[in-house]
């Protein structure tokens, strides 16, 4: 399979938009497609923020962003998106229903030669992958938030996976300075998540029924393991969104009661985690 060098990117959120960056950063052509004007309209100041991080995180030079920035563009057309892609990275919100509408779109439009991979954090490979209409082509690439700083790049097929794709994925993966891990079978919650995930219900658990303060919650893991975050701080690097629909996803009694406090104290006030600068925590 021939490498993979233009890069289109469904979704420009918070993983959407590091991903585009990381991948133009490393040299890769970038693309990133989506609804709105105004969304797309919006993507230079996402990049111009990502510089400081790169900066700040990377001793990025200025020439290098400047490079980057130049080989990143934005569109709402999809088929323009797509038209000479060689790869495309899905990261719209964590609803399948959604993730399978946009699949049938891109599977409809992409090349012959397009690699179809989802970023999902939560969902299966085979969940989504008849929806693309090329299920051997199809596998996930999962990025944790933070994509320049905590950099693995995991990748999973399912059943029908052409084994060609998923090392073409795994290359990509460590072309674009992640590192590449490859999970050999489905797993919800690939490695990270199904580590980290039980680690967030049972702080969310403490926060939600008023156990202790979420403060107080990271303060003690901190304390007493010596990590550098508590599970709140991670929660903030995650974001509210992703936070939100993963308790909304869980469908038990609790989860629910977590998703509800997340939207009506975070969500709803506009307080997305660290992304808006405010979450548990404020950040300049």
């Amino acid at each position: 399979m021939a490498e993979l060098t233009n890069v289109t990117v469904i979704g420009s959120g918070v993983l959407g938009s590091q991903i585009a960056f990381q991948a133009a950063y490393f040299g890769k052509t970038v693309t990133v497609y989506d609804i709105s004007e105004e969304i797309v309209g919006a993507l230079p100041g996402k990049w111009e923020k990502l510089s400081l991080l790169y900066t700040r995180d990377m001793a990025a030079t200025p020439e290098q962003l400047e490079a980057a920035k130049a080989r990143l563009s934005g569109t709402t057309d999809l088929e323009a998106a797509l038209q000479d892609a060689d790869i495309v990275i899905e990261a719209v919100p964590e609803n399948l229903e959604l993730k399978k509408k946009v699949w049938s779109q891109i599977g409809a439009a992409a090349p012959e030669k397009t690699v179809l991979c989802t970023n999902s954090s939560t969902l299966l490979p085979s969940d989504i992958a008849e929806s693309t209409g090329h299920p051997e082509r199809f596998l996930a690439l999962h990025f944790a938030n933070e994509v320049w700083r905590n950099n693995t790049g995991e990748v999973m097929g399912h059943a029908g996976t052409d084994p060609a794709a998923a090392e073409a994925v795994l290359e990509f993966a460590g072309q674009i300075g992640m590192v590449p891990i490859h999970i050999k079978k489905e797993q919800a919650g690939y490695i990270l998540n199904t580590l980290l995930v039980p680690f967030l219900t049972a702080a969310s658990h403490l926060w939600v029924n008023d156990i202790a303060q979420a403060e107080d919650i990271d303060k003690t893991w901190r304390t007493a393991t010596g990590s550098p975050l508590g599970p709140f701080q991670i929660l903030d690097h995650v974001g509210m969104e992703t936070y939100y629909q993963i308790n909304m996803n869980a469908g038990t009694e609790e989860s629910q009661r977590v998703a509800e406090r997340v939207k009506r104290e975070f969500i709803d006030q506009g307080h997305m985690g660290r992304s808006s600068g405010q979450g548990f925590y404020t950040y300049e």
